[in-house]
């Protein structure tokens, strides 16, 4: 059995999908041949916990875990609030920055590249050098963001000549908060330098979209991989669907994931229609930014709206399968069109109908499309939104409201490792 060392940030009892990847990984590549071994920090600082995923590692997988020195921590010195929603990536609209906000970013982007996690490098470098080299590892593989945690893989690289895999879960210097960062000329250049560095040194690119994949072939040559997200087969008790004509959205809602024409609609169909108003409810499961919430209460939605806050993965899968329509927003960004959210794919395996409204050009779009999960919708399209939203009612009425997926398969969590071993045994 080949053994492959997973370099990674997130790992239980982290919360949020960007654990779940590797943590799904990690639990079928022994199916595959392959002998994970996982090097995580030893004392993190997590954004989101959620002791749920800790059951689902296994039993007798070796994890390495080595110190790291947090610089958010620091940061809650001068605000605690603003430090805690940086690190989830939740950042305010310029124009409602405060003067704390907008230094705390400053400092973020200019002296902490390509992150806040940069001095984990050097002692974790050291650390697994010797236990590459004393354990036969022949593999290793980094996952970003954190792309700090690329640079530990470009080090054992140049220093072990080993075989080296980095996933790329979300784009670098394209990703849509990077402009956000307020970054010097001098520091911006010095993220694509190190973007290019790690791109045509490591011998396979992995990404989770096509849209990543075009970006990247414009910086490198090396082979690159498309590996999406996927769903895994949970173990759920029946569930019964919500009485009210629920419309969910699971996940983080931040300020530019603000889509004002499904509130233009919504808003319209309940005064246009008792029987929509009697029924409808929506209802935000996770960190929802005060923009959106703003907005929601501008379109006269205050009362139709549940905020549920962020739970565990095993609640969010619940909400899933009993809401009656599944909400899919994406920011209407050029950056955007690469972003495939892990809880897409959990979306259409629970069989409720999916609303994606985003960028034109999106995978996103494609994936619905092929799939039959859904309709995909732009942030103008205001009479198809309607007239599907109606649609959708009107079936739910007649108790007939479902979708039904077509092509699920090459996106279960087995199927892709198996995608992901082969390259691992590749020689």
């Amino acid at each position: 059995m080949k053994k492959a060392l997973i370099i990674a940030y997130y790992w239980p009892p982290a919360g949020g999908p960007g654990v779940q990847r590797w943590l799904k990984f990690v639990k079928y590549l022994r199916d595959y041949n392959v002998e994970p071994i996982v090097y995580v920090p030893e004392n993190p600082s997590y954004p989101i916990v959620d002791d749920s995923l800790v059951s689902e590692i296994p039993n007798d997988i070796t994890i390495l875990k080595h110190p790291i020195k947090e610089p958010y921590k620091l940061a809650q010195l001068f605000s605690k609030k603003h430090a805690s929603t940086i690190s989830k990536g939740i950042i305010s609209e310029k124009k409602k920055q405060s003067i704390v906000e907008r230094f705390l970013l400053y400092i973020r982007g200019n002296f902490f590249i390509p992150d806040a996690r940069k001095n984990w490098i050097k002692p974790s470098v050291h650390f697994l050098e010797n236990y590459i080299a004393e354990n036969a590892i022949d593999t290793i593989i980094t996952t970003g963001p954190p792309h700090s945690l690329h640079l530990i893989g470009l080090e054992l690289k140049s220093k072990l000549g080993v075989k080296w895999l980095a996933d790329f879960r979300d784009p670098w210097t394209t990703i849509g908060y990077h402009k956000r960062l307020k970054l010097s000329a001098k520091a911006h250049q010095k993220h694509k330098d190190l973007e290019s560095q790690v791109l045509n040194t490591a011998d396979e690119i992995i990404v989770t979209s096509f849209v990543t994949k075009e970006e990247f072939k414009t910086i490198t040559s090396k082979p690159i991989s498309v590996i999406t997200n996927g769903y895994d087969y949970e173990k759920v008790e029946a569930i019964s669907l919500d009485t009210h004509f629920t419309l969910s959205h699971i996940g983080s809602l931040l300020s530019g994931r603000n889509p004002k024409v499904l509130w233009e609609v919504i808003r319209d169909l309940i005064k246009e229609n008792t029987s929509f108003k009697n029924d409808f409810k929506l209802q935000l499961v996770g960190a929802v930014s005060n923009d959106v919430i703003a907005s929601i209460e501008e379109h006269q939605l205050k009362d139709y709206v549940s905020l549920v806050g962020y739970v565990s993965h095993t609640e969010a899968i619940v909400y899933q399968r009993q809401s009656q329509v599944l909400l899919q927003i994406e920011i209407d960004s050029e950056d955007t069109k690469c972003i495939i959210p892990g809880k897409l794919f959990e979306y259409m395996k629970s069989h409720r109908p999916i609303i994606a409204i985003g960028p034109q050009g999106s995978d996103v779009a494609h994936i619905i499309k092929t799939t039959n999960t859904g309709v995909y919708f732009y942030y103008t399209d205001y009479d198809a939104l309607k007239r599907t939203i109606l649609d959708y009612y009107k079936a739910f009425k007649s108790n007939s409201l479902q979708s039904h997926p077509i092509g699920l398969q090459q996106y279960s969590r087995k199927a892709l490792t198996k995608k992901l071993a082969n390259l691992i045994l590749q020689s």
